[in-house]
């Protein structure tokens, strides 16, 4: 396939022209790309080595670098020229201080070419070759089933952007139970803009599922970028007080402003659930706009982990991979170009923190959970159902971790997602 270049930094902008020739220790874009290094980690070092100048504010060394890295990167190439090319956008935002505009550009495109149809088939499909999203799911149902154990009124709080697709498997566990089948309300709590837009046909078919498994069941959409998620009330969420509460947060926490992640735990212990489950990627994307060198860092190693598992679970040529790719194109970006001070109006925080940092925060208010034998097994039974390289990382006995609560997914033996419970 012929390459086409999207990024920023393309061929028409005057700092792209051939720099003239240099005792830079680069190897030749063509030779590379022909014959990469026997690592295959050209990118992470011209990466690397971009974002030093850019620390540095050394412009001749930027332009030089941008241009190899816009010489030897492809969206369609293999995985360290995929990450050259996706980085080289944030790269050259950051050095041009226009992440914000960038950032905006992205999103907007996304959600004109967003509709229910497509995102369906990208997560179900993702589902399918990846434990990612799923490995959350089965951990959460888990908890929470065991939670609603003989309970008949149940409530679920759930703040996450999957479309719901974690709740089919809950419901036909719920309408399979012993004794009488329960009521089930879902108020799903939506922090993205993409996923409002599709809530409507999501609606429809969960209430039409739910009739099929005979569970008596009401739906509920708050729009959780209204206001602060940690200032929505008891009585906004519909909490009524002969309900046993379930508060469900599947990679969602991370869109909340770091500074206000406080007033959102504050929120779920004044619920009084009888459990919280969180999931959250493995990654500590909180460093401020003084650390660029660290945060640069933490965002390579957790995106090359992320584009080699795409690589190595779908095809070349898949569609629903290169959608996945532009969605963390648009992380990317965020994280590495728009300044926290400049970011007024901008929505849509990236501020990752891994589970330790979680553990903090959730232990002032809550007691971690630890998940059963038979959580564990069902998890480990769905691993077994993807191809080699997943595993899973209990930290229960870990007291080193402060992560009793948490179970990691790995990818490679590298964690990639963490899964906990509490209880208040």
């Amino acid at each position: 396939m012929e390459r086409t270049h999207l990024s920023p930094y393309s061929n028409h902008h005057p700092t792209t022209a051939k720099p003239p020739p240099n005792h830079h220790p680069y190897p030749d874009p063509a030779a590379t790309e022909t014959s990469p290094d026997d690592d295959h980690k050209w990118a992470s070092k011209l990466l690397r080595d971009c974002a030093q100048a850019i620390s540095d504010k050394d412009s001749g060394k930027i332009n030089h670098l941008l241009w190899m890295l816009n010489e030897l990167s492809s969206p369609y190439g293999d995985c360290d020229q995929k990450l050259a090319y996706y980085f080289l956008q944030a790269l050259f935002c950051k050095a041009t201080e226009s992440g914000q505009r960038c950032y905006k550009t992205l999103v907007n495109v996304a959600d004109k070419s967003h509709c229910f149809d497509s995102a369906r088939k990208l997560i179900l499909k993702f589902q399918e070759v990846s434990p990612w999203t799923t490995f959350g799911h089965v951990a959460s149902n888990g908890a929470i089933l065991e939670a609603f154990d003989g309970e008949s009124k149940l409530h679920i709080i759930d703040i996450s952007n999957t479309l719901c697709t974690q709740w089919p498997t809950l419901l036909e566990a719920l309408a399979t139970r012993t004794d009488e089948t329960p009521s089930l309300k879902l108020t799903v709590v939506v922090t993205a803009a993409m996923v409002r837009s599709v809530m409507k046909e999501i609606t429809q078919r969960m209430e039409k599922f739910a009739r099929l498994m005979g569970v008596p069941f009401a739906f509920n959409v708050i729009n959780g970028s209204d206001k602060p998620l940690g200032k929505l009330s008891k009585q906004e969420l519909g909490v009524q007080d002969d309900e046993a509460v379930v508060v469900n947060c599947i990679g969602a926490l991370r869109r909340v402003e770091v500074e206000e992640r406080g007033d959102v735990i504050r929120l779920f212990r004044a619920l009084n659930p009888r459990v919280v489950t969180v999931v959250e990627e493995e990654a500590d994307f909180t460093r401020s706009r003084g650390d660029f060198g660290t945060c640069f860092e933490e965002c390579l190693r957790y995106y090359t982990l992320y584009f080699d598992m795409l690589e190595e679970s779908f095809n070349p040529t898949s569609n629903e991979r290169l959608m996945l790719e532009r969605e963390c194109s648009r992380s990317i970006v965020r994280v590495l170009s728009c300044d926290d001070e400049h970011n007024i109006g901008l929505g849509d925080c990236e501020r990752r923190e891994k589970g330790k940092q979680w553990c903090v925060r959730l232990n002032e208010l809550f007691s971690p959970v630890a998940f059963s034998d038979d959580v564990v097994d069902d998890v480990k039974a769905l691993l077994k159902r993807y191809r080699t390289g997943w595993s899973l990382a209990s930290d229960q006995a870990n007291t080193n971790t402060n992560m009793d609560s948490g179970i990691l997914l790995a990818w490679k033996d590298e964690p990639v997602v963490w899964a906990s419970a509490w209880k208040p």
